[in-house]
């Protein structure tokens, strides 16, 4: 899958992906949409910040008929503290094979554009303070695979067709929860259009 910001490939190929929890994710999913969704470096401050939206409202996603599986580029063992407690599966990918299947990038400009400063201020403030009450762990002082990461969104249809994609132009460039379910709720329409048939009833 080559990198075409806002224009995804057409499929992905089914392939059996283990979660730090050992357990196994079918991508696609053959009864829900995916929402695969990379991330960076395992502790992170504001991927952090962020996956707190997205279990605050993780019902709502599941009822959405979406299921969520994020990707690190840190290895197992550096993301096994942080992701304990998430309510969803947690991919390590620390040679960053599916980051290059599905074309997410590094670049200097994850940190560097001022679009980003703000949520930084604040994921360091939050974390901080979760850490303090041991709610969070301290990232690595050098976490695997660097801090450059871009994040990238792909919402995956159950036969492998990608419907969104969205390529994160700084470290806190994504789709939030509404967006997600917006998109999950024009697939669904989409879905009941494409069954209906000439002569059939609504």
């Amino acid at each position: 899958m080559a990198r075409s910001p806002g224009k995804p490939k057409a499929t992905v190929e089914r392939r059996d992906l283990t979660a730090v929890s050992g357990d196994h994710v079918a991508v696609p999913d053959p009864d829900r949409l995916i929402h695969l969704q990379f991330r960076r470096f395992a502790g992170c401050p504001v991927c952090n910040l962020h996956l707190r939206t997205v279990v605050q409202r993780h019902q709502e996603i599941g009822a959405a008929g979406v299921r969520e599986v994020v990707v690190f580029h840190s290895p197992t063992e550096e993301l096994a503290p942080h992701v304990v407690d998430l309510p969803f599966a947690v991919v390590a990918d620390p040679d960053r094979r599916l980051y290059a299947e599905f074309g997410v990038e590094r670049a200097p400009r994850a940190l560097l554009d001022p679009r980003v400063w703000g949520p930084i201020l604040r994921a360091v403030v939050s974390g901080t303070w979760n850490v303090v009450r041991g709610r969070e762990h301290l990232p690595s002082a050098g976490p695997h695979g660097g801090r450059l990461g871009l994040p990238g969104d792909f919402l995956i249809a159950p036969d492998g067709r990608v419907l969104a994609a969205k390529y994160g132009e700084h470290a806190y460039d994504q789709w939030s929860v509404d967006e997600l379910l917006e998109l999950a709720a024009r697939a669904d329409a989409r879905k009941s259009t494409e069954r209906r048939t000439p002569g059939s009833s609504i």
